[in-house]
């Protein structure tokens, strides 16, 4: 059996998974997806996380519209490769999620729960919690200014979602792709541990 999370940007899925992983003695895969992406796309950790986190920039998405506005003036690969990019870096951790998917793991984040669908025997669990609490739980994480942490955890939250639909055509936050959503500020990191834990004990 597998415990795929999908998480909401600053919602702690990265704690609960571990909780859950120490507690079911499973294997723990979180950042070693990033790392494995990373290496076979030839590029580091932290640009893999930054483009899957943050989507494409404001200059990469300029230069789409105006690649169709004006194609004669920026020639039709500059907007292209954002976009191919991106797609390279998707078929990769698709790879990467498919082959780290055995029994006894805990698979975080990178669309692991789309990816692996109802190919495998598999709990998919979403994490949430309100804007503001994810807000403040970044802030003190980066230690940013609130209002910089607020517009992360829009941008991020932005972005997984239109990844989501992008690739999957799923709607991110939508609650009957999961078979538990929990809510981790009313909860708390060790409480939704333990739910995700007594649901997979209670499965077998």
């Amino acid at each position: 059996m597998l415990i795929t999370i999908s998480r909401e940007y600053g919602a702690g899925g990265s704690s609960v998974a571990q909780r859950v992983a120490v507690e079911l003695d499973w294997r723990l895969v979180d950042n070693q997806l990033v790392e494995e992406v990373a290496a076979r796309a030839g590029m580091s950790p932290d640009e893999v996380s930054e483009k899957e986190e943050r989507g494409p920039t404001f200059v990469e998405r300029l230069a789409r519209v105006l690649t169709v506005a004006t194609p004669e003036v920026l020639g039709p690969s500059t907007a292209e490769l954002p976009e191919q990019e991106e797609a390279r870096l998707v078929r990769l951790t698709e790879q990467v999620v498919a082959e780290a998917a055995q029994d006894h793991a805990v698979l975080v984040g990178r669309a692991a729960g789309a990816v692996i669908g109802q190919k495998e025997k598999a709990l998919h669990v979403r994490l949430v919690a309100s804007a503001g609490y994810r807000a403040t739980v970044i802030a003190q994480r980066l230690d940013i200014p609130l209002d910089e942490a607020q517009k992360r955890v829009r941008d991020v939250d932005a972005h997984r979602a239109r990844y989501h639909k992008q690739y999957y055509n799923r709607d991110w936050a939508d609650p009957h792709h999961y078979h538990l959503t929990l809510n981790t500020e009313l909860l708390g990191i060790e409480g939704s541990a333990a739910l995700i834990v007594a649901a997979v004990k209670r499965e077998g």
